[in-house]
């Protein structure tokens, strides 16, 4: 019996990449495992991941651009399921541009998915607990790009800095519900996408490990290893903390 069998945890926009990872590290854990992503059919491979460790999963479809969606996303949940007990915000959106041109529009849905997003998944989430009486545990994804600056990328960058606040803020105010937020702020992690990316641009890549203590990428590996133990009942007295994984990179 695993620390963590009995319970159930939401993950936002895990059908590929570090979403399925960690939903798959988490039920690896013990826990049964709800994934959301614009489309049920993308998750197919991501409920393999989690029944193959003999864990429910359920799938529903979640746009974290409207909170009736959240709503509907969180009610489903609970009525396949039973409960939640652990939300994983993950979803978000990248955008590569320099300051100078990004555009209002690009800036809008950036902060709409990655910022407003998490607030109210975090708020609706907690909300429930709350009038149900219940603990819970929140995991937002952040960026080693919420504590530094690096050129093309503000727009991203500030709104991980805005997840790393929201972090923050909700725990300090739900301690008292006996709810914790942190975050993971992942590095340069050696994604499906972000490897295609840098065998088109090799320079790139070379710029990039250049500035990592540690010598290597991160593995998507390493970012899930560090939510499952957030999401767990191994880190009860951490909370409103940023974990860093980035092999020393924002230490230099």
């Amino acid at each position: 019996m695993t620390t963590n069998e009995g319970k159930v945890a939401l993950v936002t926009g895990a059908s590929y990449g570090l979403g399925a990872m960690t939903a798959d590290y988490l039920a690896r854990d013990g826990f049964d495992v709800a994934v959301t992503d614009l489309k049920v059919e993308d998750l197919s491979d991501t409920i393999a991941l989690i029944e193959k460790h003999g864990r429910k999963a359920f799938a529903t479809a979640l746009d974290v651009r409207s909170v009736d969606s959240i709503d509907a996303a969180l009610a489903a949940t609970i009525e396949g399921l039973g409960k939640i007990d652990v939300l994983i915000n993950n979803a978000g959106v990248p955008l590569s541009k320099p300051a100078l041109d990004v555009e209002p529009e690009e800036f809008d849905n950036v902060q709409n998915i990655n910022v407003r997003g998490c607030y109210f998944m975090c708020q609706r989430f907690a909300r429930h607990l709350v009038d149900t009486d219940r603990p819970g545990n929140i995991v937002n994804l952040a960026s080693t790009f919420a504590v530094i600056g690096v050129p093309g990328v503000s727009v991203y960058g500030i709104s991980k800095a805005a997840v790393a606040g929201i972090t923050r803020h909700l725990a300090a105010d739900w301690a008292k519900y006996n709810i914790r937020v942190n975050a993971v702020g992942p590095g340069a992690t050696e994604t499906k996408i972000r490897a295609a990316n840098f065998a088109a641009n090799p320079e790139v890549r070379e710029w990039n490990l250049s500035r990592i203590p540690m010598g290597r990428f991160g593995e998507p590996e390493d970012t899930a290893e560090a939510v499952a133990f957030l999401a767990g009942n191994k880190s009860e007295y951490i909370n409103g903390h940023l974990l860093v994984v980035d092999g020393a990179l924002t230490v230099t």
